[in-house]
């Protein structure tokens, strides 16, 4: 499998991860070339850089969430080269007490390896609101 539809299962993989609670599947996820260029932004959390604090982050996410799915809209791949932006809307459902299932718009930035598309980049911000069109 090669360009866009590569990167879109490289991101549906994150995602999958994530469901699954599968910190094994999340490692395999993120890019081991570079760990000290790696970083992650979850939502509301400071930007963490590095391998070991980036997936550390994950496995406590993922311990303390029983239940998540995700519903991607406006999945968009902006593929240059060895590098690809994928920008995308998640429509969260959660067990998590977040006050009502959460919205949050993110970029994933993908770096192509021997092994595939490996994810080097997650940045995930809350929608607190809509804009009235």
């Amino acid at each position: 499998m090669t360009g866009v539809l590569a990167v879109e299962a490289a991101n549906a993989a994150l995602y999958a991860a994530f469901e699954a609670g599968d910190v094994d599947l999340m490692e395999s996820v993120w890019d081991v070339v570079d760990p000290d260029q790696l970083v992650c932004v979850h939502p509301g959390w400071p930007m963490l850089r590095g391998r070991a604090a980036v997936l550390r982050s994950w496995s406590a996410v993922m311990a303390g969430t029983d239940y998540i799915q995700f519903f991607l809209t406006d999945v968009q791949v902006d593929l240059q080269g060895a590098v690809a932006i994928v920008t995308c809307t998640e429509n969260v459902l959660t067990s998590v007490d977040v006050g009502a299932n959460a919205t949050v718009v993110a970029t994933n930035v993908f770096v192509l390896r021997a092994a595939g598309w490996r994810l080097r980049v997650h940045h995930g911000a809350p929608v607190l609101g809509r804009l009235s069109e």
